[in-house]
């Protein structure tokens, strides 16, 4: 999928400003935003995949003109709409406004806890072995999905060397429109600068990106 989430090697955006002494969070409101989201991951109403999907399909004005948090409540709100967690007129309100239905995985602040210091484990049992190892020379497949992904454009079409095999895992592109978890072998895949970006670029540039088996080819 190319939306405006995927910036990487577009043009007209400008420096990226980096803010001295960043807090992790800038407000209450994104303390907030942040426990309802690993709550609802407790949960388990829906899976990390398809909330990317999710907050990464919002209209490019709308995503380009809104905080880090602020496209967090957005993409909660438009899920919790999807799933039937919440109404139109619950989410005006602020507060329930019939009987809550009880999700299948109780949330507990112990789970919410494990949560934000472990996450979600997402490695899974390999059906078959690594195609490629560590030194292997490969190509970014040059692919554009309508649907999730997590293949970067700048990288696609473009040679690189596989330094780590990570281990099987959870396939995005499938698990985020739910047709099922389809794991696969998770690399490490390491760029020179000059490949991505031109002759003209700073030699010294190496970049790595982790990029599963089907987002690959050998070069």
């Amino acid at each position: 999928m190319n939306g405006a989430a995927d910036m990487g090697g577009m043009h007209g955006f400008g420096p990226v400003e980096i803010e001295p002494n960043e807090p992790v969070f800038h407000a209450d409101w994104e303390k907030k935003a942040f426990a309802l989201n690993m709550a609802i991951g407790v949960a388990n109403i829906w899976n990390l995949d398809a909330f990317r999907f999710a907050r990464e399909s919002l209209p490019p004005p709308q995503y380009l003109n809104t905080s880090y948090y602020g496209l967090w409540v957005v993409t909660l709100e438009n899920m919790m709409l999807k799933y039937g967690i919440a109404t139109t007129e619950e989410l005006k309100a602020g507060h329930a406004l019939a009987p809550v239905k009880k999700a299948d995985e109780p949330v507990t602040a112990a789970k919410v806890a494990n949560m934000v210091h472990c996450g979600s484990p997402y490695d899974r049992p390999a059906a078959a072995p690594p195609k490629f190892k560590a030194g292997d020379k490969v190509r970014a497949r040059n692919v554009h999905p309508k649907t999730h992904t997590r293949l970067p454009r700048y990288a696609r079409g473009h040679t690189g060397e596989v330094v780590r095999v990570v281990g099987c895992h959870v396939f995005p592109d499938s698990n985020a429109i739910g047709i099922g978890e389809d794991a696969h072998w998770l690399y490490t895949v390491r760029f020179d600068g000059r490949e991505l970006w031109g002759q003209d670029s700073d030699p010294t540039v190496r970049v790595a990106i982790e990029a599963w088996e089907p987002y690959l080819e050998s070069a």
